[in-house]
């Protein structure tokens, strides 16, 4: 019988073995792997803009302190020495080469910063303003801004009804010369000027800083906090102190018209006035200075009254319009604010059609920026000699069409413009819901109808300009008109313009009886200032402003004054020639009926120039309308009236003026206005 054979089991040798729990362990570990990345996945959150926008305002903030801290550590000298190794020696400081001249102080100098310039300081506040106590809400570093946005603007904001301080806040001016002697850090305003006053010998006693409340009609100021009455009791101490040298005056930009409305105010009687008499200027003024003067007024001022913008704003709209207009509802906090700020409308041009023109001229006509730009580099003799050589020939401009909707309308001639009044339209229902009244100021209560009826009038001029401005926005043009006037006085001697509603407005008050007090206006030329605008309607959607600038209205010529929906002019960026020249070349020229003493009026302006490099900052050479008070030029004008100069002694004027004046001869000097 056959036998059966048993093979014995294989036993699985060691490398198979381990082959297999080398595969038992990779798998283990790819589930591990896979449950830690899905769990990962589900913790991890997810990425947003607002970490991005944070993360980017982190970078800037920490770069630019530490850009700040190394500048502060460094010598004071090594910023010079680079410069100089880089751009060649730099010129003597004014201050410096007067002194070397063997100048010295001699008139007390009284400086009377503009709007927005001068520092506010909270000195009562509601409970989300605890900590703030005479903190600059206004200057400074603005931290206030960022840190709570809505309490800013709710302590800067000023009382609609009365256009004083609301219930529960006081806000008020900075005192002395750090009022304004920087707007922010590293940001100069007055200080480049004082430094250099006081290398000839000026100090806190012969130099005062008239700071006001510079959101407060000018009336107001004297109501509320006596600024006006201060400053004319420290113009008596220091005229006396200083052996009776009279002081000189310099205002900037608003300061202008301030200083306008406080020499009739001091010379007025009371109770509306300080009754100091008649011959209070020509006992104590040897002369005011005017820099960047908004004379005749600014149409910069219309368009941030309408929508709350300008070039540059309106530019940052397009760029992020959810940011300004339906995010964070930017320009609707800004409207509610800047409307409660009756001094916006001391800067609504004065005037109407006679200065600023019509449908079918203005004085600017035939500007050409390639021609500024030429006259600039090439030779200033030809515009003195004949300003008519100006005249372009170019594409015709219709500057005296502030405002226009749409840019066919402000190309279009006059008689096919078809316009419906607005007037008397219904305005009709509310276009906002009840969640828009905190941010909308007066456009709350504009309906569609009323909208339409802005839009269907289609261009605006100077003087049907102040009849839109008193239909959107009636409650602040209501307490403005109690403030402020706009026209061009048939006869001085009414009695109504007696009243200080009239006082700062130079075409319907006279100047003092001071017949050897000089007047100056010093002004910047060359840099392009908005003069008018291309308007269209917002887009639909509630809590909006309804009109916004048309930036897509633009002209890629050059030799174009059109960009971005805004037509400009010769200026200092802010305030146009027109304004800063007129009064000085013609209005108070010699005996008028504006200036019967016939005090003396001189122009100087002074030609834009960039700076070189950036090393250079905002330049010595600039005409911009803040950046001008570091001008060089201007800084030693100024020191030598301080030092007793006359305006005679200065030199010979340059007058790019009278370029505009010629525009006037032609159009409007033919009337019956006897200047």
């Amino acid at each position: 019988m056959a036998s059966i054979r048993r093979r014995k089991p294989v036993e699985p040798s060691n490398t198979s073995v381990q082959k297999e729990e080398e595969e038992d362990e990779e798998e283990e570990d790819h589930s591990k792997n896979e449950h830690r990345r899905k769990s990962d996945k589900k913790s991890k959150p997810k990425w947003s803009c607002v970490d991005n926008c944070c993360w980017m305002v982190g970078y800037i903030c920490v770069t630019w302190w530490t850009l700040l801290f190394l500048y502060n550590v460094m010598p004071a000298s090594l910023p010079l020495y680079v410069t100089e190794v880089i751009t060649g020696p730099l010129p003597d400081s004014p201050g410096v080469k007067l002194r070397k001249e063997g100048l010295k102080a001699k008139h007390p100098v009284v400086f009377v910063p503009g709007i927005v310039t001068a520092g506010l300081e909270l000195w009562e506040g509601h409970q989300c303003a605890d900590g703030l106590f005479r903190k600059r809400l206004w200057g400074g570093t603005f931290g206030e801004v960022y840190k709570r946005p809505l309490c800013w603007v709710e302590h800067m904001s000023l009382d609609n009804e009365t256009g004083l301080d609301p219930p529960g806040i006081r806000v008020r001016p900075v005192c002395g010369l750090v009022a304004a002697d920087y707007f922010a850090p590293g940001y100069f305003v007055w200080a480049v000027l004082i430094a250099n006053l006081a290398r000839i010998g000026y100090e806190e006693k012969t130099m005062y800083m008239a700071s006001y409340d510079w959101r407060l009609s000018f009336q107001n100021t004297e109501v509320r906090d006596q600024t006006l009455s201060r400053i004319k009791s420290n113009i008596e101490l220091m005229v006396e102190a200083n052996g009776g040298n009279k002081a000189v005056i310099i205002p900037h930009s608003m300061g202008v018209l301030y200083f306008l409305h406080f020499m009739k105010w001091v010379e007025a009687p009371a109770p509306m006035g300080a009754g100091g008499g008649p011959d209070w200027c020509a006992k104590h003024i040897k002369a005011v200075v005017n820099i960047g003067g908004p004379f005749l007024g600014v149409p910069k001022a219309v368009a941030g009254l309408f929508s709350a913008e300008a070039r540059d704003i309106a530019v940052a709209r397009a760029i992020a319009p959810g940011v300004l207009n339906n995010g964070f509802q930017t320009l609707q906090h800004m409207m509610r604010m800047s409307r409660t700020w009756d001094s916006t409308m001391s800067m609504i041009p004065k005037g109407g059609d006679t200065i600023w023109g019509d449908l079918d001229w203005s004085p600017e006509e035939g500007y050409s920026p390639m021609k500024r730009k030429q006259r600039n580099t090439d030779t200033q003799k030809a515009s003195q000699d004949d300003p008519e050589t100006e005249i372009s020939q170019t594409k015709r401009a219709n500057y005296g069409r502030i405002i226009s909707f749409g840019r066919d309308v402000a190309e279009a001639l006059s008689s096919d413009i078809e316009r419906i009044d607005f007037r008397d339209a219904v305005k009709g229902q509310s276009v906002a819901n009840t969640s828009c009244r905190d941010v909308w100021t007066e456009y709350h209560d504009m309906g569609y109808g009323g909208i339409k009826a802005v839009a269907e009038y289609k261009v605006y001029t100077a003087e049907s300009m102040i009849d839109l401005l008193r239909f959107v926005a009636p409650k602040m043009m209501e307490r403005g008109s109690a403030h402020f006037s706009y026209g061009i006085a048939d006869y001085l001697d009414d009695p109504k313009y007696q009243h200080y509603k009239y006082w700062s407005n130079p075409l319907e008050t006279k100047l003092p009886n001071a017949p050897e007090m000089e007047i100056f206006s010093l002004y910047g030329v060359g840099v392009p200032t908005e003069r008018a605008y291309v308007y269209k309607l917002s887009p639909s959607a509630e809590c909006t402003i309804p009109f916004q600038i048309d930036t897509s209205a633009d002209e890629h010529d050059e030799d174009s004054c059109l960009k971005g929906g805004v037509y400009s002019v010769d200026g200092d960026e802010t305030v146009p020639v027109l304004s800063s020249g007129f009064m000085c070349a013609k209005g108070w020229r010699g005996k008028t009926r504006f200036n019967p003493s016939g005090s003396r009026t001189y122009i100087r302006e002074y030609a834009h120039s960039p700076p070189a490099n950036f090393l250079e900052g905002r330049g010595t050479q600039s005409g911009a309308h803040v950046d001008i008070m570091g001008n060089f030029a201007l800084i030693e004008d100024v020191m030598r009236v301080a030092a007793g100069a006359t305006g005679e002694e200065l030199g010979g004027e340059i007058k790019f003026i009278q370029i505009y004046l010629s525009g006037l001869r032609r159009s409007t000097y033919n009337c019956d206005c006897k200047w």
